[in-house]
């Protein structure tokens, strides 16, 4: 009878190990994926937050977004000099891109107006 005992108690443990590797695994296997990219609208949020902490200046619209070999690109428009009345204040608008993760790769100023302006740019460059 003690082998009886000494076999089922072995089983038990055995089961026990075979369900805690099982269990092991699956949780790898169960975790997201490294590729998985963010929506669009993280990108946004993402862009808006990191270029603010670079900058210091506060996003008040994103103008442009566009996804590229590269990840993606945004012009974001941002108040850089709050003026009375407020449509003397400076504005600027920013190239923005970031990688495939939604992480700043670089941004630069690509124009600089009052916000009561309207472009002088035609559409299409005429």
């Amino acid at each position: 009878m003690s082998n009886t005992k000494n076999t089922s108690e072995a089983q038990s443990s055995q089961t026990s190990q075979t369900s805690e590797t099982t269990r092991s695994s699956r949780g790898s296997t169960e975790q997201a994926p490294a590729d998985v990219r963010p929506s669009p609208m993280e990108i946004l949020r993402q862009a808006r937050a990191q270029l603010a902490e670079l900058t210091g200046l506060s996003a008040e619209s994103v103008s442009s977004f566009e996804q590229t070999e590269n990840g993606w690109s945004l012009e974001i428009e941002v108040l850089e000099l709050a003026r009375v009345p407020e449509t003397m204040s400076l504005m600027a608008t920013y190239q923005v891109d970031l990688d495939h993760q939604g992480l700043l790769t670089g941004y630069r100023r690509v124009r600089r107006y009052e916000r009561g302006r309207a472009d002088n740019r035609r559409p299409g460059g005429r």
